[in-house]
């Protein structure tokens, strides 16, 4: 009997290694892999629906999913996850010493809906009481002007939004002091190669960030995945498939990572990190399946409908097949 023929496109981490090298195989599938950067996939899968399988973000599929158009039926499978306390960069020479140091400022983001600058405004929301409201958006590209957002938006009327002028980045703006702080998923340049005044908003962005999942018991989801719908719809096979081979691939990431007779990460102290991230958050610390993420799941979509994202309150259920809101146990 034949195999499915389908293109897969995800980013090339530990956790969907064995997938793209062949280690784990995918039942009843012959997949195309493509090992793709996340803003490639997002842009392609959302403006084009070009791929069969493919990694997404978290809250452009709530957009579409409460708009009611998304070309994409969810899997809970979450190849990125982060605490995005590292997402918020300063300038050190604006007084900014604090989260509320930041009410009135001129911040840089990529695109207002990214799922990382979700999280950061709820969490400077929940836990520091500072509103969308209260700040001025500046929207640009990090490092190529004229980034566009995937999706149009529209967002609340006291959203206090411009756009990068044009030609410009938020990287050169940032580094000339035209705006006083950047949230996004990536460093900007000007932070990696070590500007005299830009720095992040917490020195201490661990101890930080471990406060706040002792506090919350949430690990932030960026990425989840996604099938085109009408290969669901003629073959529902597909999503129980594909969390049973992205579970298998993370488990084989897993082995890899402990195995430190020979390191297979080009990074020191990795046996105390791994140990230290077990003992704050349990064995399975990369979670995969509904139950065990519903709770961060439901934060994010409480966050994204009240910051005007989504044009209705996303239950988290609808977001996957129902194949997948339970697994087999044996």
């Amino acid at each position: 009997m034949s195999k499915l023929n389908l293109s897969i496109a995800v980013g090339n981490y530990d956790r969907t290694r064995p997938l793209l090298d062949g280690t784990v195989t995918i039942d009843g599938v012959d997949p195309v892999y493509l090992a793709l950067e996340p803003e490639e996939i997002f842009f392609r899968a959302f403006r084009h629906a070009d791929f069969d399988v493919c990694e997404l973000s978290l809250s452009s599929f709530t957009v579409k999913t409460a708009r009611g158009d998304n070309p994409y039926v969810g899997v809970p499978v979450f190849p990125s996850r982060a605490f995005r306390h590292t997402s918020i960069f300063i300038r050190t020479d604006r007084g900014i010493k604090s989260p509320a140091d930041l009410k009135g400022r001129r911040i840089g983001i990529p695109e207002y809906q990214l799922t990382a600058c979700v999280w950061v405004r709820a969490i400077l929301e929940d836990d520091y009481g500072l509103k969308p409201s209260e700040v001025i958006w500046v929207r640009g590209g990090e490092e190529t002007p004229g980034r566009p957002e995937k999706i149009p938006l529209k967002l609340p009327a006291d959203i206090r939004i411009e756009q990068a002028p044009e030609g410009t980045t938020l990287n050169a703006m940032f580094a000339a002091g035209e705006i006083d702080a950047v949230i996004a998923p990536r460093a900007p340049t000007c932070f990696d190669k070590g500007h005299p005044n830009i720095g992040w908003l917490f020195p201490d962005t661990v101890a930080t960030a471990k406060d706040y999942f002792r506090r919350t018991g949430i690990f932030p989801i960026m990425h989840m995945l996604g099938i085109r719908r009408e290969l669901v719809e003629k073959h529902p096979w597909l999503p129980g498939t594909m969390l049973k081979a992205f579970e298998q691939s993370k488990a084989a990431g897993y082995a890899h990572l402990a195995d430190t007779a020979a390191t297979k990460v080009a990074l020191p102290f990795v046996e105390e990190q791994l140990k230290a991230a077990r003992d704050l958050m349990g064995a399975d610390f990369w979670s995969y399946g509904f139950d065990a993420n519903r709770k961060v799941l439901d934060s994010f979509l409480h966050h994204h409908h009240s910051q005007g994202l989504s044009v209705r309150r996303v239950k988290p259920e609808e977001l996957f097949h129902p194949s997948t809101l339970e697994t087999t146990k044996i």
